[in-house]
């Protein structure tokens, strides 16, 4: 046999249709169950339920991919050169989509493979250590307090009123931006809270000494102090 029968010969094992619907219903299932976990306890700012929905297509597809070139060398690198042209824009914005996505193709890869058995130990593996690490992360941020940015615009009160209020009820209080123009004073702190209580209070006590000042609350859980 030379080179390129070599690459035109198809393997002669026969494709069981019932093996690769299952394999496609214990993808589904996985993938599904991937994305509904992702979607309730992924801590990604983004949409996190329309970016879980897509992980079973790209399971399945991952799957279908496989089933089809991996009984063919020429197919196999047919798919290289076609890939090779396709470009991927899309953003990946945080490191844990990333993680997510290379799961849900795992999954596909090992079904693609019939390699149910490993592909299921390795899923009840990675799934159960992200359970963990989701339970000890929900902890700790209920135990340690959150940064949060209050931006604060107003000219009916001093900076020093201000000041006074915020330190009342935040154990730390940084000034981290203070801009004045026609009248307008806008201030940036950076303070650390425990209790969505204590957000409340100073609310309602800046509203209570300037009832037009507008102000915001952003959480910053990311910055050290």
């Amino acid at each position: 046999m030379n080179f390129e029968d070599f690459l035109t010969d198809f393997s002669t094992d026969f494709v069981n249709h019932q093996q690769f619907l299952l394999n496609a219903i214990l993808a589904a299932a996985l993938s599904f169950v991937l994305g509904q976990f992702y979607s309730k306890y992924g801590t990604a700012v983004s949409n996190r339920k329309q970016f879980g929905r897509i992980f079973m297509f790209l399971t399945l597809t991952t799957m279908l991919i496989i089933y089809i070139v991996k009984s063919s060398v020429a197919l196999s690198l047919g798919l290289v050169g076609a890939l090779s042209i396709v470009r991927f824009r899309a953003a990946i914005k945080e490191p844990e989509e990333l993680v997510y996505l290379f799961f849900a193709i795992g999954i596909g890869l090992g079904l693609g493979a019939n390699q149910a058995t490993v592909t299921l130990l390795a899923y009840l593996l990675i799934m159960s250590l992200l359970v963990i690490q989701s339970m000890v992360l929900r902890k700790g941020r209920e135990r340690s307090p959150e940064n949060m940015f209050v931006n604060i615009r107003t000219s009916e009160i001093p900076a020093e009123d201000i000041n006074k209020i915020l330190s009342e009820h935040f154990k730390l209080v940084e000034l981290r931006r203070m801009d004045q123009f026609d009248g307008q004073l806008d201030l940036s702190y950076l303070v650390e809270t425990e209790d969505i209580a204590q957000i409340i209070k100073v609310k309602d006590q800046l509203l209570n000494q300037a009832p037009n000042l507008n102000f915001s609350f952003v959480e910053q859980r990311n910055i050290a102090v």
